[in-house]
C-alpha cells in the first residue's frame, strides 16, 4: 500500500471504529452526532484511499486542496477495479445529507433509520475495503466488539411512513411542536440522496414539505422519490447485512421545468435543483476527460443520443449567449461506449458530413474552436 493511501486508509478504520463505538453507547448525549459524523469521515477517507492508490487524482488543480466528498463519490464510480455502483453511491450521498444538517444545523433522526443507514453503512464499509484492498473490516476489529440494537432491521419505507405520521401529528394546531416536526423533515429530505445526485437540504424545502404535510398530502405526494427505495436486509444477529437499494419497479419520477404542459404536478413533490452543479461538463471537458479528439467525442455524443437526454444534456442562456453543459450521466454513458464499442466505426457512421442533426448552440468563440479542431 502506498504510504499516503496507508494514512488515508488508517484515518477511514478509526473513524468507522469510532462511529461503531458511538453506536453502541449506552449514553443518549450527542449519540446521532457523533456516528453520523465519523462515518461519514470513515467513507470519504477510505475513497480516497482507493483514488490514491490507483493514481487517480485527489487535489483540485485550482484550489491546492484535497477534492469534496461529492467529487470523491464521482471518481470512485468511474474507477476501474473498484467501480462504486450507483447504489452505493446512494448511500454514501444520503449519509453525507444526514451528516451536513448534523453538523452544521440540526435534524432528528429516529432510531430505526439510525441504526439502517449505520447497518448499511457498515456493510458497504466492509465490501469497498475488500475491493479496494482485499481486506474485511473484522480484520481491524477486537474479538471482544459486539454489535447490539435495541430494534431490528426494519424496511426503510416503514421508517419513512412512521416518521410522515409522526411529523404529522407534531404539525397539527395545539401542539407545539413545529420545530421538531422541522427537525424530523429535514432528514427525510436527505435520504432523498439515495436517488437523487444533487441533493441538499435547503429551508425552502423544508417550508414546502411543512406547507404540504399541512394541507393533508400523502407521503407519496410530497416524497415521490423515495417511493424508490428498498432495504436488502441478509442475515441476523451478528451477521445481518442491510444495502439501501433502488427498486426498478418504481414509480418514475419526473423532473418539472418552468413551461411544462400537460398534467399537473403537485407542487409539494417539486424540489429546487442546482442544474449549474449537475450540468457542469462543458463540450471540451467531456472529450478532454474521457482523452478523445473533440470531433470525436462529437459524433460518440451523437452515436449515443446524448445531446436528445435531459438527463445528460441542459442549455443555460445568459442573454443572447447558450452555453451547453453536461451532466456525469453523459460522461458514464461515453466512458462506457469507448470501452465497449469500436470508435473507428463510430467516426465512419457520425463524423463530420454524417451527423443527423446540428450540435448543441454555443457561443462564438466555442464554435470557432470546435471548427478549428475538426479542421485539424
Amino acid at each position: 500500500m502506498r504510504a499516503t493511501a496507508k494514512t488515508l486508509h488508517g484515518k477511514a478504520l478509526s473513524s468507522m471504529r469510532t462511529a461503531m463505538t458511538a453506536f453502541n453507547s449506552p449514553h443518549d448525549d450527542g449519540r446521532p452526532t457523533v456516528v453520523l459524523l465519523h462515518l461519514q469521515h470513515a467513507f470519504e477517507m477510505l475513497l480516497k484511499a482507493a483514488l490514491f492508490q490507483r493514481g487517480a487524482k485527489v487535489f483540485d488543480k485550482k484550489s491546492g486542496r484535497s477534492i469534496g466528498f461529492e467529487a470523491a463519490i464521482n471518481q470512485s464510480c468511474q474507477l476501474a477495479g473498484f467501480k462504486v455502483t450507483q447504489d452505493e453511491a446512494g448511500t454514501l450521498r444520503a449519509i453525507d445529507a444526514l451528516r451536513d444538517d448534523e453538523q452544521h444545523w440540526f435534524n432528528d433522526v429516529s432510531e430505526g433509520l439510525l441504526y439502517l443507514h449505520a447497518r448499511a453503512g457498515v456493510t458497504l464499509f466492509d465490501e469497498l475495503l475488500f475491493r479496494a484492498f482485499k481486506q474485511r473490516l473484522a480484520d481491524h476489529l477486537p474479538n471482544r466488539v459486539l454489535p447490539v440494537s435495541t430494534e431490528p432491521p426494519q424496511d426503510i419505507l416503514a421508517l419513512v411512513d412512521s416518521e410522515y405520521a409522526n411529523i404529522s401529528e407534531l404539525l397539527k394546531p395545539g401542539r407545539r411542536a413545529r420545530g421538531e416536526a422541522r427537525a424530523k423533515i429535514r432528514t427525510l429530505l436527505a435520504l432523498e440522496a439515495h436517488v437523487a445526485e444533487d441533493t441538499k437540504v435547503s429551508d425552502s424545502d423544508v417550508n414546502r414539505v411543512e406547507k404540504g404535510i399541512k394541507a393533508g398530502k400523502t407521503r407519496q405526494q410530497v416524497f415521490p422519490k423515495l417511493s424508490s427505495l428498498a432495504a436488502d436486509i441478509s442475515g441476523e444477529g451478528l451477521t445481518v447485512k442491510v444495502k439501501i437499494v433502488k427498486q426498478v419497479d418504481a414509480l418514475p419520477v419526473r423532473l418539472v421545468r418552468d413551461g411544462d404542459g400537460g398534467e399537473a404536478v403537485d407542487a409539494a413533490a417539486v424540489r429546487e435543483v442546482d442544474l449549474q452543479k449537475k450540468f457542469h461538463w462543458s463540450l471540451f471537458d467531456l472529450a478532454d476527460k474521457l482523452r478523445i479528439s473533440r470531433p470525436r467525442a462529437t459524433a460518440l455524443r451523437e452515436h449515443l443520443g446524448i445531446d436528445k437526454d435531459s438527463e445528460c444534456l441542459h442549455i443555460f442562456e445568459f442573454g443572447s449567449q447558450k452555453h451547453p453543459r453536461y451532466s456525469d450521466n453523459a460522461m458514464t454513458r461515453m466512458r462506457d461506449a469507448i470501452a465497449r464499442q469500436d470508435m473507428d466505426a463510430i467516426w465512419k457512421s457520425h463524423g463530420p458530413g454524417r451527423r443527423s442533426r446540428p450540435r448543441p448552440q454555443c457561443t462564438q468563440s466555442d464554435c470557432a474552436d470546435a471548427k478549428g479542431q475538426e479542421a485539424s
